[in-house]
Parts: C-alpha cells; sequence; structure tokens
C-alpha cells in the first residue's frame, strides 16, 4: 500500500477530489491510504500561530520552521520517508518524479504564505518540488495533482495498464491523437488508416504522429526523445 501524510493548515480540504472517481476506489481496495496533519495543532500558542515576519525585511510572512518541524517530528516515524515542500521553487515534477516515488511513502508540507524559513528545509533533509511554472494560492491544489499522478501508476487502479505506456510523456513523447464514433462528424472522418484493420500500420501512424505532436509542441521533450535514441 501506498501511504501519504499530508502536513497542511487546511486540512478540511482534504480528502476532497481524492475521495472521487479512481482515486476513491484505489483507496477503498487500500492499494493506497492519506492520513491528514494539521500544523496549526502543533503551534505554540492559543492563537494557533503558525507564521511570523522575515529577518531582514520584505513582503509577506514565512511559516515558522519550528513549528512545522514540531509537526513532522511527532508524525514520521520512519526517517526515510521522504518529505516533499510543494513550492514554485522546487525541482519540476513530472511522470518520472511520480514513478520514482511510486515505491516509497512520502510526506507532503503543503506551503502557504511566502514559503517556509529555509532552516527547515535544511535540517529536516526536505526536498522541494514544483508542479509548474506558476503560483498558487497554497500547496493543497498541487498536493492533488502529485498525489493523482502516482496513485494511477499503482498497479490494479487503471482497468487497462496498457494505458500507462502509451500515454503522453512515455518515453519522452506526447500521445497521438484519438477518434470515437461517430465515424464521420461535422463532415471531418477518422484517418483512414485506423479503420483498416492492419495493426503494424496503425502503430506506425500512432508513432509518426506522436513525434511530430512532440517536435512542434514539446521541444524539450523531443531533443530528450532524440537523445535517448542516440544511445
Amino acid at each position: 500500500m501506498w501511504k501519504v501524510r499530508i502536513f497542511t493548515l487546511y486540512p478540511e480540504m482534504f480528502p476532497g477530489p481524492l475521495d472521487i472517481g479512481l482515486n476513491k476506489k484505489a483507496r477503498d481496495k487500500k492499494l493506497w491510504s492519506l492520513e491528514v496533519i494539521n500544523i496549526r495543532d502543533y503551534s505554540l500558542d492559543k492563537h494557533k500561530t503558525v507564521d511570523d515576519t522575515p529577518f531582514g525585511g520584505g513582503s509577506g510572512m514565512l511559516m515558522r520552521a519550528d513549528i512545522v518541524a514540531n509537526s513532522l517530528d511527532k508524525n514520521i516515524s520512519n526517517k526515510n520517508e521522504p518529505i516533499i515542500f510543494l513550492s514554485p521553487k522546487g525541482k519540476k515534477f513530472d511522470q518520472y518524479y511520480a514513478k520514482k516515488i511510486l515505491n516509497k511513502n512520502i510526506n507532503l508540507i503543503c506551503g502557504h504564505f511566502e514559503g517556509v524559513d529555509q532552516r527547515l528545509l535544511e535540517n529536516r533533509n526536505i526536498e522541494e518540488v514544483s508542479v509548474g511554472d506558476f503560483v498558487l494560492s497554497g500547496g493543497e491544489i498541487a498536493a492533488f495533482v502529485l498525489i493523482d499522478a502516482v496513485v494511477r501508476l499503482i498497479p490494479g487502479v487503471l482497468g487497462n495498464s496498457s494505458s500507462l505506456t502509451e500515454e503522453t510523456f512515455e518515453n519522452n513523447l506526447i500521445e497521438y491523437p484519438q477518434y470515437t464514433k461517430p465515424q464521420i462528424w461535422e463532415k471531418k472522418s477518422v484517418p483512414e488508416v485506423l479503420l483498416s484493420g492492419d495493426h503494424a500500420k496503425i502503430k506506425d501512424w500512432r508513432l509518426s504522429q506522436s513525434k511530430d505532436i512532440t517536435r512542434r509542441r514539446r521541444p524539450d521533450l523531443w531533443k530528450k526523445y532524440l537523445d535517448k535514441e542516440k544511445k
């Protein structure tokens, strides 16, 4: 079972969208589990304060290292479990990272305000991870993204396991176009090759489409694909 522990200022947000569809079914089947920790419960005053102003001045507030560390230390018994701080400054989260943490129980800290005291990241060996080049109002939305991306990789979650090997980002290629009924819609027909029944030709067509789309839309992935093909 893949275990996820969330450290958040807003525990009421969970399980949220993780309690519907594939994620809920997988959790009901005990393929993964979710534990939610309210960081405010580890505050040091009656007001449940978790933040303070940054030394040196500047806008906004920072999450305090001592309070967040207290929440971590009281709930993480296995010191080998990765601790991830969801932050726009972090390492880019992608399909490969999702696979990397698939077999590890993880702890996710949902950031707020202007971030967290740097000493927390250093003293608890916390990795910063970003879900994209944009800023969210809090790390909870990023946590939903990360968890969903990993859960669908767990064996037994998807009905057809071959879906995982053919979709976007596998082998550094974007997935080919897909078509279903009706065969002709608004005067546009499904590509003839998909109606041919020739599986070899269909496979070649799909690969060529994936290559073309990746080259045009994601030159960064296209370069990775070419580099891998050269090896």
